[in-house]
């Protein structure tokens, strides 16, 4: 009688099983990403004649604009067509994970109607693609969310793309500062789009061919140890390339920062100094599995830098299909 209870107790609750494949293609190529936010984001103010008709409509950076006289706004186009028709904004506000509302009064300067507010739909950026999985074509990259700068807070997302990008020069890390990859986006060949900005990354379907791409197994968290590994990723001549790395330590406990590692690559360090912006999202190997993923550099010393277990990833990537 008592193991008809037990069993009856556990199927009343639901089990998360993931489906994720154990060989995933890996990436390590420079992308271009582009996200587009779900309403539009206040990002500072600026004074008309004098006054701060933002700040004192009582408006705070990072407020998000997601009506406006009760007509639903998604970028700042549909923004600028209800600022077309009216001298009296009624605004309402998601701040943080509330919904407020605010009464906004703009000012003509010069015959053009200024509000004071400095507005923000989108974000540019590069970084590295981690991995695809074969069977659902989900891929994931960065291994940490998209913030918006101003707020400091994840940017919530309507919408995006991930493109192909060709590095074109790089600027060095060095001590108490981050360099970065800089790269041109072809705008013109999307090859993904995004449907989730979360703590692991982003997450999307992969939208070109993948036919006859290798694929590596994925090493469960249990397999990863202190020692060699590698990083891969695109650097110089925009060739994919592994580059030796020493994996210091493994943090089980860390939700995102599970893999302590530095750099010990001599041709990696030459080149870019250490980790460099845009390098977030390139996969790591170890043992011939992918293991993890690079997402955060130690900016003191920025040979040394963080990954996240890629079944992490995998088990968030895994529930948008």
């Amino acid at each position: 009688m008592k193991k008809c209870l037990i069993i009856l107790f556990l199927l009343l609750f639901p089990i998360s099983v993931f489906a994720y494949s154990d060989f995933l293609v890996v990436g390590g190529e420079t992308i271009g990403i582009e996200v587009h936010s779900n309403g539009v984001y206040i990002v500072g103010f600026y004074p008309v004649n004098g006054e701060n008709i933002g700040k004192n409509s009582g408006l705070e950076v990072g407020d998000i604009i997601k009506k406006v006289n009760d007509i639903e706004i998604h970028n700042i186009e549909e923004l600028n067509d209800v600022l077309m028709n009216s001298n009296h904004f009624h605004l309402n506000v998601q701040r943080g994970k509330d919904l407020t509302d605010f009464n906004l009064h703009p000012i003509y300067e010069n015959n053009i109607l200024k509000t004071g507010l400095y507005v923000k739909d989108q974000i540019n950026g590069i970084g590295t693609l981690s991995y695809i999985d074969p069977n659902t074509k989900i891929f994931g990259s960065l291994g940490h969310e998209i913030i918006e700068s101003s707020s400091f807070s994840k940017f919530q997302i309507n919408s995006g793309n991930i493109y192909k990008a060709e590095v074109s020069s790089i600027s060095k890390s060095e001590s108490g500062r981050a360099g970065s990859k800089n790269a041109v986006l072809e705008k013109n060949e999307v090859i993904g789009d995004i449907e989730k900005n979360e703590e692991e990354g982003i997450f999307g379907f992969y939208t070109d061919d993948i036919s006859n791409q290798k694929l590596t197994s994925v090493g469960d968290k249990f397999d990863i140890h202190k020692g060699k590994a590698f990083i891969r990723t695109n650097i110089i001549d925009n060739k994919i390339e592994d580059f030796s790395i020493n994996i210091i330590s493994i943090d089980e406990e860390s939700y995102n920062k599970n893999i302590f590692f530095e750099i010990t690559d001599k041709k990696l360090l030459k080149k870019t100094g250490g980790i460099v912006q845009g390098m977030s999202g390139s996969p790591i190997l170890q043992d011939n599995k992918i293991i993890g993923v690079v997402n955060y550099v130690v900016v003191e010393d920025p040979i040394k830098g963080y990954g996240i277990f890629i079944t992490t990833m995998l088990e968030e990537g895994d529930r948008i299909k």
